[in-house]
């Protein structure tokens, strides 16, 4: 079992960011990811939010043992061309520790604010399997030559490639018709952010049938959540507006130690690989310490 932080990059700085990196890597967490926003992605939330690739690039050149993930670039902010490019040199930053979360995007806000198109949910899962495929193309293979939907690529090339042979490429979402066959296609990894163990168990068992059609080993693919962290109902008023804390709240873990530590085993039945710490800006360092000195231990 792999336990990371997923960071969000709202109302904070790059300097607190990079103490908070610094800490979480030194308890000993195996991960830690950055969000693509450019609002805050809160229903009515401001617009002081950090630049993704920019951040993933501190993030790589602050830390020097986890992975640095992304959950997940929408592929409705930027070409695959710039996705692809950004994760070689990122990766090149970072040593080979880099892993690519893409999706198809979900906060209309920001795409209104800014005048980019948001089409309908298949539109935007149709435009997903596309980027992942030109993505991997341009990762992995000398040139790449695609005509697609949404994107053409003629004799493009994407060099120098990542120091990783195959950067892990990882699908973020819980859909299950469309979402869930990208990821079982495609993915060395899947994220889907605070469901209960039952739900995510559920989706699990629907990402293996999709494997099975696809020809697909399921073990190729880690299977990760994201999940809060409540220590108080004061830590967790602080992390999440009222209007989210009712859509987060199954996938929050409260109570003592020892209730967490069950409450992730049931996660683990549930077939997760990797669990995620979900935490915003007020940072509490300490909480995260206290998760890895009370609970990791458990599962090492």
């Amino acid at each position: 079992m792999r336990f990371g932080v997923h960071a969000g990059l709202q109302d904070t700085s790059i300097n607190e960011l990079r103490n908070l990196w610094s800490g979480i890597e030194a308890a000993g967490f195996d991960w830690i990811s950055v969000w693509d926003h450019f609002y805050a992605a809160d229903p009515g939330g401001g617009a002081v939010c950090l630049e993704a690739v920019a951040t993933h690039a501190a993030l790589a050149a602050t830390t020097s043992r986890v992975r640095c993930g992304s959950l997940v670039y929408s592929v409705g902010y930027r070409h695959p061309a710039v996705l692809a490019k950004a994760a070689a040199t990122l990766d090149q930053i970072a040593g080979g520790r880099v892993d690519l979360g893409l999706g198809g995007g979900w906060f209309q806000p920001e795409y209104d604010a800014y005048g980019i198109p948001f089409p309908d949910p298949p539109t935007r899962l149709r435009m997903l399997d596309e980027a992942v495929r030109c993505v991997r193309s341009l990762l992995t293979e000398q040139t790449t030559d695609f005509e697609g939907e949404f994107f053409t690529f003629r004799d493009a090339r994407c060099d120098p490639k990542p120091v990783q042979e195959r950067l892990p490429i990882w699908i973020g979402g819980g859909g299950e018709k469309v979402t869930l066959r990208i990821a079982a296609r495609h993915a060395d990894g899947w994220n889907v952010p605070f469901v209960d163990p039952a739900a995510y168990g559920h989706k699990v068992d629907v990402l293996h049938e999709h494997c099975e059609r696809e020809g697909r080993d399921p073990a190729s693919i880690v299977k990760s959540v994201n999940v809060g962290l409540a220590w108080s109902d004061d830590d967790l008023a602080a992390q999440f507006s009222p209007d989210m804390v009712d859509w987060v709240r199954p996938g929050i873990l409260t109570g003592s130690p020892a209730e967490m530590v069950d409450r992730i085993g049931a996660y683990v039945d549930a077939g997760a690989q990797q669990l995620n710490i979900a935490r915003r800006a007020p940072f509490d360092l300490g909480a995260l310490e206290r998760f890895a000195a009370e609970v990791v231990p458990s599962f090492r």
